[in-house]
Order: C-alpha cells, then sequence, then structure tokens
C-alpha cells in the first residue's frame, strides 16, 4: 500500500468503459512523516477522496479489481481510504 496526496483530477473525454463514471485523482506519493516522495499515481477514486486529502493507494492491478468488484478490469491503482493521521514510532522504543 501506498501514502499519498490528492493533488487533482483527471479527464478523460476517451477511455475503457471500465472508468465510465469513475473519478480518477492525481496522487502525490508521499512517506511516513509526510514529505513527498518523489513519485506519483493516477488512480481510480473507491472513497470519495478531495484534493489536499492523505489517502492510501492500492497499487496491485488484482487487489484493485477486488476493490472494485471487477476481475476483467483494466485498473491497477485504487484509493481504499482517507488517511486520518500518521503516528510513526521510533526503533527502540515502545
Amino acid at each position: 500500500m501506498i501514502l499519498g496526496v490528492v493533488k487533482g483530477q483527471v479527464y478523460s473525454t476517451i477511455n475503457h468503459p471500465d472508468y465510465d463514471g469513475r473519478r480518477i485523482l492525481l496522487v502525490d506519493r508521499i512517506r511516513p512523516d509526510g514529505s513527498e516522495d518523489g513519485g506519483y499515481l493516477i488512480a481510480v477514486d473507491a472513497v470519495d477522496a478531495g484534493v489536499g486529502q492523505t489517502v492510501l493507494i492500492v497499487d496491485e492491478g488484482n487487489s484493485a479489481r477486488q476493490v472494485l468488484e471487477n476481475p476483467d478490469a483494466p485498473i491497477r491503482s485504487v484509493i481504499i481510504g482517507i488517511v486520518d493521521a500518521i503516528e510513526v514510532s521510533q526503533a527502540g522504543t515502545s
């Protein structure tokens, strides 16, 4: 799973029918400390995420298709959660 911040929506006039009626979002990847990872993903939104929200993304085709309940969809990345908080513990502490 990947952490990211939603930066915007992607619009397409021509796409595969499995994308019809689904929002496609541009997401910048981040590290657990909130710093930018330098990469980005384009993911189908399954949780009604908005710009600026931190999200959890599944980036593996089979898992993404299971979330969308469509085993044949040409979809790889899906936003599966909105993150409320990230807590990182230091190694060696309890």
